[in-house]
């Protein structure tokens, strides 16, 4: 069992169908997560690719369905661990926090898809369990979405909101040039 004092990079939902869902914010966000995703691995980082399957048949993601794999560009190499979620929380009933506390990992860089679901939710997850986090801004994203009444909300504003309701209270919001810098 390794142990890290390094930041684990975790990737969520980085899947085909997720490229192709609709009207979305952040047209970069796939260039930055595979920037830091480069750079986690030549640094020889921890790095954990969440996928989402639905349990939904029919659903773009459900198990062998083309939208469920990752995109090529951001395929899992086969030593990097690779967690299957069915709901938007990636620490709901996965095993990721005990995996986490193993390998004594405490700081965690969050970046994927989307921003107001699956992302906030794992993130808020992980600050409520204590963990050290980091949301990047630019390596994110989210899709147009309406609101309670049926008006429409555009994906910049969903995603600001977001990432607004972690900064502070879960997470450190940074851009990944700033991280990268560091």
């Amino acid at each position: 069992m390794s142990t890290s004092s390094s930041p684990a990079l975790i990737i969520i939902d980085m899947q085909r169908g997720m490229a192709t869902a609709g009207p979305r914010n952040n047209p970069e966000a796939q260039n930055r997560v595979a920037e830091l995703l480069d750079t986690w691995r030549a640094e020889g980082r921890t790095v954990v690719h969440v996928r989402h399957l639905s349990r939904s048949v029919g659903s773009p993601f459900w198990p062998g369905q083309p939208g469920a794999e990752f995109q090529d560009r951001l395929a899992p190499l086969a030593h990097e661990h690779v967690l299957d979620k069915h709901v938007t929380d990636a620490f709901a009933n996965s095993g990721l926090e005990h995996w986490l506390h193993q390998r004594s990992i405490r700081e965690l860089v969050f970046c994927g898809v989307s921003t107001n679901m699956s992302v906030e939710a794992t993130v808020r997850s992980a600050g409520c369990l204590g963990f050290n986090c980091q949301v990047v801004a630019d390596a994110c994203y989210c899709f147009d979405r309406p609101d309670l009444d049926g008006r429409p909300r555009s994906a910049e504003d969903l995603h600001r909101v977001a990432l607004a309701n972690l900064q502070g209270e879960y997470a450190q919001v940074c851009e990944s040039a700033a991280l990268l810098a560091r």
